[in-house]
């Protein structure tokens, strides 16, 4: 099973693992969070990210796919959101369950660093001083 959402609210990390817990297939089960962080050289205010839907949507179902095939995946979730966000909000949910716990720990590490450099999603960072969009590789 592949699942992939976009959207502008807040996730259940509860919810999603529960669901996926519920296979008996499942040996291992890895999840990430990556979140909004605060600046070190200035006060960050909020996070915008925006995105393509349809071509963002795409490229996870295809990066979820490509890691499915080739870390033996019986599960995998991806949830990425965009709007505006303050610090400590989610940004990015993977879930990867497979029989074995390697599988699912390589599989969800090559998503995230594969959606990190490659995915439509853009990030403008709002300070205190001044508003900029990020490079897309921090």
């Amino acid at each position: 099973m592949i699942k992939i959402r976009i959207q502008s609210e807040a996730f259940n990390i509860e919810n999603e693992i529960k669901e996926i817990s519920r296979s008996k297939l499942n040996g291992a089960t890895v999840s990430f969070i990556g979140s909004v962080r605060d600046l070190k050289s200035e006060n960050l205010k909020n996070l915008e990210i925006e995105h393509f839907p349809k071509m963002a949507e795409k490229v996870l179902e295809k990066t979820a796919q490509y890691a499915f095939k080739n870390w033996n995946l019986s599960q995998c979730i991806i949830i990425h959101r965009y709007g505006k966000l303050k610090i400590a909000d989610p940004i990015v949910l993977i879930i990867t369950s497979s029989p074995h716990r390697k599988e699912a720990f390589k599989a969800n590490e090559y998503i995230i660093d594969f959606l990190k450099t490659n995915a439509p999603f853009w990030k403008k960072e709002n300070t205190e001083k001044r508003s900029y969009w990020v490079n897309q590789k921090n």
